[in-house]
């Protein structure tokens, strides 16, 4: 149960809110905070690339936004949704578990590591959870998963298991698995930090597709020149705080901070 309640406050200017969210792991008498009251917004077809160093909290963030994880303090909101939650007599409960999926499958998630069903073709790895969770006929989805994986380059693949496929090609699978169900929002996390160095830019290439087409975005990314690039906002996530945000002109090129021009210069190197 989240240690905060509130009502839920609608706000059209923020598609996605971010209020004060905490997380901690471990025991009572050994805690460790991983977020640490953390807020910000997110605009409709805006795109947020979050840097900063290993552990302080990146992932942990997006993670808790597609209620992966729960978080033990704030309040979360997409669409003016509060995630989660629902209050009831002046408190908050949580949300049951099929109301959480209800939640979670207007967002689209993209891991690290692909987390494909090695047993599945390409398109059996898509229309999986369009046919299981979205409930959406069997034709229906074998079209779907076919207009998604020509939209990340992949037409020719659907019948490919991911063994026969590269790291690139794999990852392309799971964005085109992340699209196909229409979401609201797309969350990545450090969606190229598993491949090799000559297969980023194919992963790369399908990211600024989307961020052109007007999807909203939140991007974990080591990758400060696509932030550059692509991103509207860059959040410096350090110690589980935003430490700095702005323009990536300006976070990227003029850091007001020690610690993240730091972080810049060995990223670089």
């Amino acid at each position: 149960m989240m240690a905060t309640s509130q009502a839920v406050v609608r706000d059209a200017r923020n598609f996605l809110r971010i209020e004060n969210v905490a997380k901690v792991y471990g025991r009572r008498h050994q805690p460790n905070p991983v977020l640490r009251g953390i807020s910000f917004s997110v605009q409709h077809g805006e795109v947020i690339a979050i840097i900063g160093p290993s552990g302080s909290g990146k992932s942990t963030l997006v993670r808790a936004i597609d209620q992966l994880e729960q978080i033990d303090g704030g309040a979360m909101y997409l669409d003016g949704e509060l995630l989660g939650y629902e209050e009831r007599g002046g408190s908050l409960r949580e949300l049951s578990t099929t109301r959480v999926a209800a939640q979670r499958a207007k967002i689209g998630f993209v891991f690290q590591s692909f987390n494909l069903f090695p047993h599945l073709t390409a398109l059996r790895n898509i229309t999986l959870a369009l046919v299981d969770v979205h409930k959406v006929a069997r034709t229906a989805a074998d079209a779907r998963a076919r207009e998604v994986l020509a939209a990340v380059g992949l037409a020719d693949k659907a019948d490919s298991y991911p063994a026969q496929l590269s790291g690139g090609q794999q990852q392309r699978v799971a964005i085109a698995r992340a699209l196909a169900p229409s979401p609201k929002l797309l969350l990545f996390d450090e969606p190229t930090s598993a491949l090799d160095p000559e297969l980023v830019e194919e992963v790369l290439v399908v990211m600024r597709n989307l961020a052109g087409l007007g999807f909203t975005m939140i991007v974990v990314t080591h990758e400060l020149n696509f932030a550059r690039e692509v991103a509207d906002r860059v959040l410096f996530i350090d110690e589980g705080v935003v430490a700095e945000q702005g323009r990536p002109a300006e976070v990227l090129t003029t850091p007001r901070s020690a610690r993240l021009k730091t972080f810049i210069q060995r990223a670089k190197s």
